[in-house]
């Protein structure tokens, strides 16, 4: 069973039932994870061969509407969804700085049903005065803050400023990992063999899809690490995981909707 099923199904049973009525509106808990995921995917930052580290420390933005009805629950929904942050992260083999923790807080800006996630990596070390600590999402906090790059805790060794192991002028060649990605479509299998992959109804295509509802050049996926999914102006948009995007990142099992057809992407190593 995947994170995200498990985490809907224990909210399923909290509070007798309280989220599932308060989340009867657009915004789905559901969601908010799966954006939780992509944060860290998105944010991953590889320190060595054996640790790649994501942030720790995320806002979830709501508007006016959608907080005043989830404020009540803050502190549960948040660290339920620490948790499946936690858990995700154990899955893919990434380490945190310090504690998971999530926050709700409102955006004027936001409509009804819309959200946004911002996130930041916050070391355990760290002596620095909360009061001290640049505002949430304010530009220009500095490193640390939302949207920049990990602090390195005290005595920590500084990252390499040459190229990792493998890249020329490194230090060694590691032995390589290939990854094989593919797309499933109505029970067909399409490799991804080359870096880019251009999905559509126009027969010019990398993979033509016959759906009314899908434009000649709809998306594209883009192999790498992490593979992502690009909208290419289409009429109808993406949806992926169950959020309307234009960009998003990939990981094996995901959903991707494109008109009303389901594609579904997988990746395995070997």
């Amino acid at each position: 069973m995947g994170v995200l099923k498990r985490f809907e199904q224990r909210l399923e049973g909290l509070v007798n039932g309280t989220f599932a009525k308060v989340f009867k509106s657009e915004v789905q808990p559901v969601e908010i994870a799966g954006a939780l995921q992509r944060e860290c995917d998105n944010n991953a930052t590889i320190w060595n061969r054996e640790r790649t580290v994501v942030p720790n420390d995320f806002i979830v933005e709501l508007s006016t509407p959608d907080y005043e009805r989830l404020s009540p629950y803050s502190g549960q929904l948040g660290d339920e969804l620490a948790g499946m942050v936690r858990e995700y992260a154990k899955q893919q083999r990434y380490t945190f700085m310090g504690s998971v923790k999530v926050h709700l807080e409102k955006a004027e800006d936001l409509d009804t049903g819309l959200y946004r996630v911002r996130s930041r990596t916050l070391a355990a070390s760290s002596s620095q005065p909360s009061s001290q600590q640049p505002p949430r999402g304010a530009p220009g906090g500095g490193p640390g803050g939302y949207g920049y790059p990990p602090q390195r805790p005290a005595g920590m060794p500084p990252m390499p400023a040459g190229p990792p192991p493998g890249a020329p002028g490194g230090a060694g060649p590691l032995p390589p990992v290939q990854t094989r990605r593919w797309i499933e479509i109505n029970g067909t299998r399409h490799q991804i063999s080359r870096p880019t992959m251009v999905l559509g109804r126009s027969t010019e295509t990398d993979v033509r899809i016959d759906d009314p509802g899908v434009s000649r050049r709809h998306c594209e996926i883009r192999a790498g690490n992490p593979t992502t999914i690009q909208d290419l102006g289409s009429t109808n948009g993406i949806v992926v995981d169950g959020q309307h995007t234009t960009r998003a990142t990939l990981r094996d099992g995901s959903r991707i909707v494109v008109g009303s057809t389901t594609i579904i992407y997988r990746q395995a190593e070997g």
